[in-house]
């Protein structure tokens, strides 16, 4: 057996709707794209029901079977899809560098060019109901979801400006909002909170946890807890979501790529460049502001049209200037 290490022209790492479309730009640019799912083959959108809100799909579509098309449209095109997860790598600070990436702390592979599509994970409360009720009522992206319980009573837990907007959002849409706040204030910036106390449909209460989310197969209602006075008390409710958050994943970056205080990749400008040449970021880790599936895939189409340039430059240097 060779113990020869491969080498390939671009490493996709993540296998979301950013880290696909990379892969078909890639692909079709001849750059023999590798993706390597991670842990959660398809992204966050593996865990959404329903996908409303993506062009070219008038009666909606699953998220698996979403990503599933988007994986089989990659493939077709050339690129090789493998299930493993990337958890070193050693990223060349040099222009025409190759960087190294360590797959499941075993296989050692090396790469002209790298797509980071890690992603980001929505944070969660972590109650039994709470999770058995994801994708049957509970939800972390407002944006996303909120179409699907129009006139109807929800709730959400944060204290943000995330939270903040959500709640406005859900406010133009559904019959009420209940906004639980953890503390006795919220975080938001005071223009939010103004916005928020302003909108008639909208309940704030502070010092409120969630205790358990009702229902069998989806949301029912809510039972919420005073944390300062132990009190009890349960709303009818249809949808919960949950806005305290997302981390991005990019831990295995840290040290040798630039990132902001929460994690998130910093790109150049307009473009996907990290500060390293040949390394590219696109989709959630890099965009904290917008963590849409359409936004991400958008994002991973430039990733592979800046990894394509960036090949073509360093086969024609006079082009570098």
């Amino acid at each position: 057996m060779s113990d020869k290490i491969e080498r390939i022209k671009t490493l996709i790492i993540g296998s979301g709707p950013a880290g696909y479309t990379a892969a078909i730009y890639a692909a079709r640019a001849d750059l023999k794209p590798v993706v390597y799912t991670g842990m959660e083959p398809g992204g966050q959108l593996t865990t959404t029901t329903e996908v409303d809100n993506f062009p070219g799909y008038p009666e909606g579509i699953d998220g698996p079977t979403m990503m599933m098309q988007l994986q089989t449209q990659a493939e077709r095109f050339g690129t090789e899809v493998r299930i493993g997860m990337i958890t070193a790598v050693e990223l060349s600070t040099e222009i025409g560098g190759i960087h190294k990436a360590t797959v499941d702390d075993s296989i050692q592979i090396e790469a002209e060019t790298v797509i980071i599509s890690t992603g980001a994970t929505a944070k969660y409360l972590n109650i039994p109901s709470e999770q058995k009720l994801r994708g049957g009522g509970v939800s972390a992206c407002a944006v996303c979801d909120g179409f699907f319980y129009k006139n109807q009573d929800v709730a959400i837990v944060g204290a943000g400006d995330t939270a903040a907007e959500e709640a406005s959002y859900l406010a133009n849409i559904c019959k009420s909002v209940t906004m639980l706040v953890r503390k006795d204030e919220m975080r938001a910036s005071k223009a939010m909170q103004h916005r928020v106390h302003n909108i008639k449909n909208i309940t704030v209460l502070y010092n409120t946890e969630v205790d358990e989310v009702l229902g069998g197969q989806v949301v029912e209602g809510l039972r919420m807890v005073n944390n300062v006075t132990g009190e009890k008390s349960e709303i009818d409710i249809t949808g919960l979501f949950i806005a305290i958050g997302h981390k991005p994943n990019t831990d295995i970056f840290k040290g040798q790529l630039d990132m902001d205080e929460t994690g998130y990749l910093i790109t150049k400008g307009k473009s996907t460049k990290t500060n390293l040449p040949g390394v590219f970021a696109c989709g959630d880790s890099q965009d904290k502001e917008y963590r849409q599936a359409i936004t991400a895939a958008g994002t991973g189409c430039m990733s592979a049209l800046d990894a394509e340039r960036y090949l073509a430059a360093i086969e024609t240097p006079a082009s570098m200037a």
